[in-house]
């Protein structure tokens, strides 16, 4: 499949965290499709590994390398292993996140839960954005484009509390917002999308639960929770050239709840 001109990303190079499993496989299949190139990061190397043969199956060249986004060092390697391997990286989708372990109020929260949260899904947007940076800084041109959550721009807890993932969240919204100007006459945008619900393993097999279905399609004005795959049209817009003129914004799609 083609996409025409300002969809289309051929030549580019996409660097995708947490592409072995969830919106990482949908971001990193969206981007082979459209024709880039794709550095498939993962904690697990053998499920991004299986990403990488996606991509290549599409036609396109991928790489795959282990990444802990909570190692400094080891993301470090990351982007230089595939700076080596491509020679650019011209789009980042910084994904790599996980929920609350124990979803529960504050006052029942264990620290280490709230440390474990904040590690991957804060400091690991500033680790990974950081060293994609560097790369993009020295081309003059780039896309970043930070995986928040409608829960970084609202409230959970009317559904269930989980207060580290919204505080982490929040803060990639006003990450985003930041980095859009600090490089805004750089060649370089940062977006943030913002999904709301969709049908990934991120809650730890929630949506087993058809209880917990039932609730969420109740409080989704559409009635129901997106497939993967949706997320699909959203990112591709945000790593392309229609999305030039637009940054430090945030994208949300959620079937409509953020508009109640």
């Amino acid at each position: 499949m083609s996409y025409p001109s300002p969809f289309g990303v051929e030549g580019k190079v996409a660097f995708v965290t947490g592409a072995g499993s969830g919106l990482g496989v949908e971001f990193a299949a969206i981007m082979a499709e459209a024709g880039a190139d794709v550095v498939c990061a993962d904690i697990d190397e053998a499920t991004a590994s299986e990403t990488a043969g996606k991509v290549e199956s599409a036609g396109r060249r991928a790489l795959a390398v282990r990444c802990d986004v909570t190692d400094e060092a080891a993301v470090r390697e990351a982007f230089a292993s595939a700076h080596r391997h491509f020679g650019r990286i011209d789009i980042l989708f910084n994904n790599a996140g996980i929920g609350d372990p124990n979803p529960s109020p504050l006052h029942q929260f264990s620290t280490e839960d709230w440390l474990k949260v904040i590690a991957v899904d804060l400091h690991g947007v500033f680790f990974c954005a950081r060293e994609a940076l560097k790369i993009m800084v020295e081309q003059g041109n780039g896309k970043i484009i930070n995986i928040a959550s409608i829960w970084g721009l609202a409230g959970s807890s009317s559904l269930f509390p989980v207060p580290a993932y919204n505080t982490a969240k929040g803060a990639v919204v006003n990450l985003t917002r930041e980095l859009g100007l600090e490089y805004a006459t750089s060649g370089i945008q940062v977006n943030a999308l913002c999904p709301g619900f969709y049908y990934t393993r991120l809650g730890g097999g929630s949506y087993d639960n058809p209880d917990i279905v039932a609730l969420c399609n109740a409080f989704i004005p559409m009635g129901r929770i997106a497939a993967a795959e949706e997320i699909r049209g959203p990112a591709l817009f945000l790593a392309s050239q229609a999305s030039d003129y637009m940054t430090g914004q945030t994208l949300v799609v959620d079937g409509g709840c953020l508009a109640k």
